[in-house]
């Protein structure tokens, strides 16, 4: 297959290096960085530049870029996409995106499916990408009523070659509400965190529970203001919950209250047994 990528850093550039090292795949890829273009030539991730010329020929085309770019590139290129064309955008939310896109692809009759690769670092751009960032990654996808069979063959053969151990099936909305507790919520907590004063003096006193909650501190504040915004209602309600349940343990110190710190401690030992490791 000739698949085209629109965005070439983390998520793309991962993809990219994935077909090229995993499969035989032929890879046309794009990115607004002169830099990356050059990087990706260089070291065989790309086969050769995705332009308007050669858009037409691609039969999988996986763009990678923030949400509203994402959009707007798919505007832009609908009449180059051609009939026989799967795309598939790897946006971090999917209501705002597949809401805009997918009348496109009906317009434009080429088909199109919400995609989200559960992968990632806590550093971003093409040098940070690796050929086995997806190894062993779940692969959503949001499927609708003009998603047929064959392809998800395709895409699941894609993607089970490049490493991704499953595919999960949900539709916009539970993606978004899953989304914004498991990743959105985690990145708001670490950005939070790292805000106290003993966040700068803690050399010697840190392991792996202070690395853990402040890893994904290190974010990329434009990226994930977007991401936030377009999932602002589910993302408010977990933290609005967050909120009360910190609550809670804060009265139990504040009144010294040793049998309900106690029984909250226990609780989320319990509750996160019950929910396992992922």
């Amino acid at each position: 297959m000739i698949i085209g990528i629109v965005g070439l850093g983390l998520i793309g550039g991962s993809m990219a290096k994935s077909i090229h090292t995993r499969t035989s795949h032929t890879v046309y890829g794009i990115d607004l960085d002169h830099e990356t273009m050059m990087l990706a030539r260089m070291c065989g991730s790309i086969d050769a530049p995705l332009t308007d010329e050669n858009l037409p020929q691609c039969d999988v085309i996986l763009v990678a870029i923030r949400p509203g770019a994402a959009i707007r590139w798919v505007e832009e290129h609908a009449d180059r996409i051609g009939k026989r064309a799967i795309l598939v955008d790897l946006c971090g939310v999917k209501r705002s995106v597949v809401a805009a896109i997918a009348p496109i692809a009906e317009a434009h009759d080429f088909a199109y499916i919400g995609g989200h690769p559960m992968a990632g670092k806590e550093t971003g751009g093409f040098t940070s990408a690796t050929d086995d960032l997806y190894v062993g990654a779940s692969m959503i996808l949001t499927p609708d009523q003009r998603t047929d069979m064959t392809l998800l063959d395709t895409l699941k053969n894609l993607f089970l070659d490049i490493g991704f151990a499953r595919l999960t099936f949900s539709d916009p909305e539970e993606h978004d509400r899953i989304i914004a507790f498991t990743s959105q919520l985690a990145h708001i907590v670490s950005s939070a965190y790292v805000k106290s004063p003993e966040a700068q003096r803690r050399r010697g006193f840190s392991a792996g529970s202070f690395r853990d909650m402040t890893r994904v501190a290190r974010l990329d504040e434009d990226m994930w203001t977007e991401l936030c915004l377009a999932d602002a209602d589910h993302l408010t309600h977990e933290l609005d919950i967050l909120i009360q349940n910190l609550t809670a343990y804060a009265d139990a110190l504040k009144n010294s209250d040793a049998d309900q710190l106690r029984a909250l401690l226990k609780e989320g030992r319990e509750l996160k047994a019950t929910a396992g490791g992922n």
